[in-house]
């Protein structure tokens, strides 16, 4: 089995197996203790404080555990808001930030505070000038990950950080994905990140708080990690997760094992798009991380090509709405406003060995091929955009009407076009709405519009996609009965 999801959770790492279980013998004390055991507990956790601290850039003093990356998250956004209150309660963050970023913003605005949600553009990048612009003197918090978790783009967090201390706005980063790289360059004031991510066992976070930072721990605490942590440190834990970061840094800082990675990940994204047909890959093609990529597939269900990929003997994931509970898009490709359907994320871990890659790519032809077979996709081109005989939806010729070619949040001037058809999607998921679309574009003229009926929300960010990757021109969406209509007219 060839596992390829490190971006969730990486594998193990030999170096941290062998701490943690020489810690096993030698950490279980409490390190808060005189005694012997405890000296020798505290020992090992001011070794782990030391190495962790010189991987992130910081003092040992301005770095404590916690049991997640997700609470270090929680702690380092309400610590820092709270200590602020007086200046003001707006919090900054990007669109594309991790659920534990979103989920601290939505508590802190139920509370009576206000955050701003920073845009990035197609390839899910902010721009550093557009967060200086959103600075304002009621900022109490800027959030930004150095890198994305789902896309890999990385972030402007040197120019961010210098933007944010001009104004005296403090900068949380979020470098869960990027730390087992390189530091974080820049003046931020908060880090937060995760074992996990780096090959460290699960359950251990750090939270970084630079001298200068105004900071105030909410919650109950005691006197453990300088009081921003509460609770018993897993000592053995947090051993064998600075022993992990600091074998990867120290690999990453000769460059050899990002830089072989890298190149996997290069040809990865050049061989996809050349071995199946209609492929999207997203996120920056340069500033990103070595280890990940993501792709989506046109007329591919994502829930379906996971299986199938698993039964190859691959795991990756997917940020496709068809693989959530929620049935909604992921929101970072929302916010790039990319495509969503048959998505794909790889994220190699330390040791991915080349051969793997390219029984990767050997397999994946065959395996979107058979899942666009069973959606009734067209055979001969997946991305055909001409009529076909039969098909999953139910297209009818539609009356020229204004209100039926032309959105009321349309662009003026646009005007109705005669024979118009309909397509009703309703109760149907992405990609079967897509894939209707496609079968019927053909029907009409060429200036001519079609009308997809459907109540999926993946619809509203798929068409627009589709029209981008197919050379058709999404003219807008209208409210329906049910759902939404969303205009499509043919330009080619």
């Amino acid at each position: 089995m060839s596992y390829f999801d490190a971006a969730s959770a990486a594998p193990l790492h030999p170096v941290a197996r062998e701490a943690l279980l020489a810690s096993l013998d030698e950490g279980w004390a409490d390190p808060a203790r005189l005694y012997r055991e405890g000296r020798r507990a505290r020992l090992l956790l001011d070794a782990a404080r030391e190495a962790a601290a010189e991987a992130v850039g910081c003092r040992p003093d301005e770095l404590v555990f916690t049991p997640s990356g997700t609470q270090a998250v929680h702690a380092g956004v309400s610590g820092a808001l709270a200590a602020r209150r007086r200046v003001g309660r707006r919090l900054l963050h990007s669109a594309v930030e991790h659920s534990a970023v979103l989920h601290a913003a939505e508590v802190h605005e139920a509370a009576g505070g206000t955050r701003g949600e920073l845009a990035v553009d197609r390839t899910g990048r902010v721009a550093a000038g557009e967060v200086g612009a959103a600075l304002g003197p009621d900022t109490a918090l800027v959030c930004l990950q150095s890198a994305n978790h789902e896309v890999g783009t990385e972030q402007p967090v040197e120019e961010v950080a210098a933007l944010c201390r001009e104004a005296g706005v403090p900068l949380l980063v979020d470098a869960a994905q990027s730390l087992p790289w390189g530091p974080v360059p820049g003046a931020w004031s908060l880090l937060a990140a995760s074992a996990h991510k780096w090959g460290g066992p699960p359950g251990v976070g750090l939270l970084a708080v630079r001298k200068g930072t105004r900071f105030a721990p909410q919650g109950p605490h005691d006197e453990r990690e300088s009081g921003r942590s509460a609770g018993f440190e897993n000592i053995p834990a947090v051993v064998a997760a600075a022993a992990s970061l600091r074998a990867l840094r120290a690999g990453a800082e000769t460059g050899d094992e990002a830089a072989r990675l890298r190149r996997l990940v290069d040809r990865i994204r050049e061989r996809v798009p050349q071995l199946v047909p209609d492929v999207e890959v997203v996120g920056d093609p340069v500033h990103r991380l070595p280890h990940l990529v993501t792709f989506s597939c046109l007329y591919v269900d994502g829930e379906a090509l996971l299986h199938e990929l698993d039964r190859a003997g691959f795991s990756v994931s997917s940020g496709s709405s068809c693989t959530s509970s929620t049935l909604t898009p992921s929101h970072v490709l929302r916010a790039m406003g990319v495509l969503s359907e048959g998505n794909v994320r790889v994220s190699l871990p330390y040791g991915t060995a080349e051969a793997e890659v390219e029984r990767f790519l050997e397999v994946l032809p065959q395996v979107v091929r058979s899942v666009r077979e069973r959606l009734g996709v067209p055979a001969a081109e997946a991305g055909a955009a001409r009529a076909t005989a039969g098909g999953a939806g139910h297209a009818t010729r539609e009356p020229a009407s204004p209100e039926a070619a032309e959105p009321a949040a349309g662009p003026a001037g646009s005007g109705s076009e005669s024979g118009g058809l309909v397509v009703d999607s309703l109760g149907k998921r992405c990609p079967i709405p897509v894939i209707e679309l496609a079968k019927v574009i053909g029907e009409v003229p060429v200036g001519g519009t079609v009308t997809v009926l459907s109540d999926d929300e993946a619809a509203r960010q798929d068409i627009p996609a589709w029209c981008s990757m197919r050379g058709q021109e999404y003219v807008g969406e209208r409210a329906a009965e049910r759902g939404a209509a969303y205009v499509v007219r043919r330009r080619a």
